[in-house]
């Protein structure tokens, strides 16, 4: 584990690279800080070499994000549907691993255009507009984004719902900064609390980074 851990954060682009895939196949940047954590406090990894990593997760959060505002929302049901084949066809053990994957970003995006088609009524319900508006203050976005990111586990899907919400025209720009600072500051969240189950001295300056 050791050896392969080396030869994968040796190159500092490739230790981005790798990062970022694993980030964007668990769609959670939280979840690979706290295997770095671990990483480190078992000396697979010494700190210098995850910071590449972190880069890369920092990237691959985005990714998510980034497909559901190319729209490729409109074609989950087709992912949902190659995804079970897959699974359930599948011969081999890596085909039937590429299927769950598949079905797991199906039913992301499908919630999200099911999510995206419940807003629209809302577009003209006054209090949910008055609701927002009071988002536009900075201190209470950020603080509204950071619980919330802290609380679902993933700024990944929290900055889906905000495209999903702006999409729609239900969220001005100006609420939806405060929120995007609020989910980058939650996400930090999970990593702190992985340091906290380490021994205190070496594990907070190895979520430093992270943190920053």
């Amino acid at each position: 584990m050791r050896t392969i851990l080396s030869r994968l954060t040796h190159n500092r682009f490739i230790a981005v690279g790798v990062g970022a895939f694993v980030t964007t196949i668990i769609q959670s940047s939280s979840a690979t800080t706290v295997m770095l954590v671990s990483f480190v406090q078992a000396q697979l990894l010494r700190f210098a070499q995850t910071l590449g990593i972190i880069l890369g997760a920092g990237i691959g959060t985005t990714i998510t994000a980034q497909l559901i505002a190319f729209k490729l929302t409109d074609y989950a049901l087709l992912v949902i549907a190659v995804g079970s084949g897959l699974l359930l066809l599948g011969k081999t053990h890596r085909l039937r691993n590429i299927g769950e994957a598949l079905l797991g970003f199906g039913l992301l995006f499908f919630g999200m255009k099911i999510m995206s088609d419940a807003m629209v009524p809302l577009r003209d319900f006054d209090p949910f507009i008055n609701l927002l508006v009071h988002l536009e203050n900075p201190l209470l976005g950020i603080l509204i984004g950071t619980v919330f990111t802290a609380l679902i586990q993933s700024s990944s899907a929290f900055i889906g719902i905000l495209i999903v919400l702006a999409g729609q025209g239900v969220l001005t720009l100006e609420a939806g900064i405060p929120l995007l600072l609020g989910a980058n500051i939650g996400t930090v969240y999970h990593c702190r609390s992985g340091c906290n189950w380490h021994h205190q001295g070496s594990a907070t300056g190895r979520c430093g980074p992270h943190s920053f």
